[in-house]
């Protein structure tokens, strides 16, 4: 498919008031049905396997790059600096030894407390990586480590082609392609060939936004409730479900919006909703502690910004106020309010309900529990959907910068998130 010789007809309007016409045109942009979106052409989904291919092959050569430069210098892997011989395992460090872990052994039934704070602990990765790994491993024997990287690689795949296939119904065909291009060889791509669960997990949630946007409700369901227990963050699409309920049934008289769609993706919403809240009741079941799941993440809490009780939509503030004082606590608006920004602006808007829903949900999802620090930018990727926006590709050298810069922030990633630090 040619990057820029296809153009999609979107919906035009003016540009909005301000006052209550102006919430109701926003509200219309993000509703308005894309018309005359082209037919996918031939060849085009095997292009971007090909430029698919092409990312994970850069991704292996910089982390093997850096494995060999950190074995003949004999330097320590990560901030402990721990002396890895193996590729392999240095495609398994951190989380991904936590899978392995889980994996083997499952996961504990007491939980580490010294001085009554609870100590990190498998309880903070969800199953479906693990289960996979210990699966494979007893039909065929292979190593639960490859099985780990090759569920990565191949789940990185179907996050690539879902993603376009998304992009390619919301926005034109020239910023669907980049959007691509652009997630295949985003700064934190490299996670694509480690044993974690982020390709897994966006492959999920880039198939249910999809799904979401062709209203087939029901079969989002079975699709969220997986990725429920892949990776934290789920929760974001049982809000952006709602979020559409809420706008569809406020326009049914202008977009009919029958009962059994209401039906289903009402039981979507909920459904995902409880699954995404399941794990916390199911680890203080197992260890027989209260609140077991919440304290074993703010475990990775403590070196940062110490002890303390979990306060919601509190974490961004703790943290650069603990390090900037008030200069962070003004850090944080800025951002906050750039990103209001962002989604407030007309190209986002193009992108259309399903997708700013989403985004939305998810930056409050991050903002209102995680604690920032190196694992935010790796936790920012299922917000790639926002990739679209057109003004990413808008010009030729606006396109090549973007993509020479990720390149280069993939080599800088790689070295301090992963080589000598942790993502």
């Amino acid at each position: 498919m040619g990057s820029s010789s296809q153009q999609v007809v979107v919906n035009r309007r003016p540009r909005p008031g301000r006052g209550p016409r102006a919430l109701r045109q926003w509200v219309d942009d993000l509703t308005a049905p894309r018309e005359g979106v082209e037919p996918i052409r031939s060849g085009t989904l095997t292009k971007v396997v090909g430029i698919w291919a092409v990312g994970r092959a850069v991704n292996f050569l910089l982390i093997w790059l850096f494995f060999e430069i950190s074995r003949l210098a004999d330097l320590g892997f990560g901030p402990h600096g721990i002396h890895v011989r193996h590729f392999l395992t240095f495609l398994t460090g951190w989380d991904a030894d936590h899978y392995l872990s889980i994996a083997e052994v499952g996961y504990p039934v007491r939980l580490p407390i010294e001085g009554g704070v609870v100590q990190e602990n498998d309880w903070a990765f969800l199953p479906v990586l693990p289960f996979i790994e210990r699966t494979v491993h007893d039909l065929t024997g292979v190593d639960a480590g490859v099985v780990g990287v090759f569920v990565s690689v191949a789940a990185s795949l179907g996050a690539t082609l879902a993603l376009f296939l998304l992009l390619r119904e919301v926005t034109t065909p020239s910023a669907a392609w980049w959007g691509m291009v652009l997630f295949t060889f985003a700064p934190l791509s490299f996670v694509f060939v480690l044993a974690y669960a982020e390709s897994l997990f966006l492959f999920l949630t880039f198939t249910a936004l999809l799904l979401t946007l062709r209203r087939k409700y029901l079969w989002v369901l079975p699709i969220g409730v997986l990725a429920a227990y892949t990776r934290p963050g789920i929760l974001a699409l049982a809000l952006a479900l709602g979020i559409v309920f809420v706008v569809r049934w406020l326009r049914r008289s202008a977009d009919p919006f029958p009962w059994r769609e209401r039906i289903s993706l009402a039981a979507t919403g909920l459904a995902i909703a409880v699954a995404g809240l399941s794990w916390t009741w199911i680890a203080d079941l197992v260890t027989g502690e209260p609140q077991a799941y919440l304290r074993t993440e703010m475990a990775w809490w403590v070196p940062l910004v110490g002890e303390g009780a979990f306060v919601p939509l509190t974490p961004w503030f703790r943290f650069f106020g603990t390090y900037l004082g008030v200069f962070g606590i003004l850090f944080v608006l800025a951002v906050m309010a750039a990103f209001a920004w962002w989604m407030f602006s007309r190209p986002v808007r193009r992108l259309g309900l399903v997708v700013v829903a989403f985004a939305a949900s998810y930056g409050l999802y991050l903002f209102g529990v995680f604690l920032p620090q190196q694992s935010t930018f790796r936790l920012m990727m299922p917000l790639s959907p926002l990739l679209g926006d057109e003004r990413f590709s808008a010009t030729r050298n606006r396109r090549q910068w973007l993509l020479l810069g990720s390149l280069a922030l993939q080599v800088v990633a790689v070295f301090l998130l992963w080589t000598i630090g942790y993502p």
